[in-house]
């Protein structure tokens, strides 16, 4: 029986797949096994990851059915008792796995591992997620995963490893969010589970690679997901200030796009106090100023500087 599970749904990577297996077949802990769960794919996914010849490597078909679906199946299918996730289009380090067992062997009554990660930003520029704790170098118990989150998520995707107990115990990926599954999980986590946090650098987050953030059916998943919470933000400060960042940048998106109906919705929610002077002004300017914005920031990327709302 492996350590370790790595879960990776497949959807149309065919151009960045194969670096990503490799990505986990270096790593230098190798008790492990590769579930790949096909979701369909129309491109040559599939022909690039039959290509790599591995036993550690099993590959489950499924029709299209949404990231949720493909997680859900291939957690299921995995011997390992811990579980890692990578989406096909991001790569691990090498230390990866080797520093999480390690903090799983230092902290046994942990439920939910997160190691940090550098966020890839533009084509040349690659920048260091920031958290909202004191500087740290060794793994600690995150005591308030919502505050600790309120710039950048202490727990991302491809950077999250948990008992498969404890991810049963919390609820499965919920099949109907085809986008924005990994905030409903996370905080599922953080309200219920022990979360431990690693200051490590073990991956990156690649966010040049085009999504569906303009797609309307994302803003509204996303909508129903930050609204799910309800009772708890009501009996949790963090998590309602963690909560209401989250319906700032969903506002944000929906001004982008044009989404007026949502942004509306938004805006009567959205506490307006805790939020800083750039949150605010982002806000309330007209929608092809932000969209100007939006395009001079990806102008300063491209230079190599970094700004943000969150800081």
């Amino acid at each position: 029986m492996p350590f370790f599970s790595v879960i990776i749904p497949l959807y149309n990577k065919e151009g960045f797949i194969a670096d990503t297996i490799k990505s986990v077949l270096n790593q230098t802990f190798t008790d492990f096994e590769i579930i790949v769960v096909n979701d369909g794919s129309t491109d040559k996914s599939l022909k690039e990851l039959q290509s790599i010849n591995d036993d550690r490597l099993i590959t489950i078909q499924q029709k299209n059915q949404g990231v949720s679906v493909a997680r859900n199946n291939g957690i299921k299918n995995a011997k390992g008792n811990y579980i890692t996730l990578l989406d096909a289009d991001d790569e691990w380090k090498p230390n990866h796995l080797e520093l999480f067992y390690k903090t799983i062997k230092q902290f046994p009554n942990g439920a939910l591992f997160c190691n940090a990660y550098d966020i890839k930003s533009s084509d040349n520029y690659t920048i260091k997620a920031t958290y909202n704790i004191a500087k740290v170098n060794e793994p600690l118990i995150i005591k308030d995963y919502f505050k600790a989150s309120l710039i950048d998520a202490i727990g991302w995707t491809s950077a999250i490893c948990f008992n498969k107990n404890d991810f049963y115990d919390v609820g499965e990926f919920v099949p109907e969010f085809t986008s924005g599954q990994d905030l409903d999980l996370l905080i599922r986590f953080a309200l219920r589970k022990t979360i431990v946090f690693n200051p490590t650098v073990t991956c990156c987050y690649n966010k040049t690679v085009k999504n569906s953030l303009s797609k309307k059916n994302y803003q509204e998943i996303r909508y129903t997901i930050v609204n799910s919470f309800k009772d708890e933000e009501s009996q949790n400060a963090s998590l309602n200030k963690y909560l209401n960042l989250n319906r700032y940048a969903l506002a944000m998106q929906c001004k982008l796009i044009g989404n007026k109906a949502l942004y509306k919705k938004l805006i009567s929610e959205i506490d307006l106090k805790p939020l800083n002077l750039k949150q605010k002004t982002l806000l309330r300017i007209p929608r092809f100023s932000a969209i100007l914005m939006k395009k001079f920031y990806f102008f300063l990327l491209k230079n190599k500087l970094y700004i943000s709302s969150f800081k």
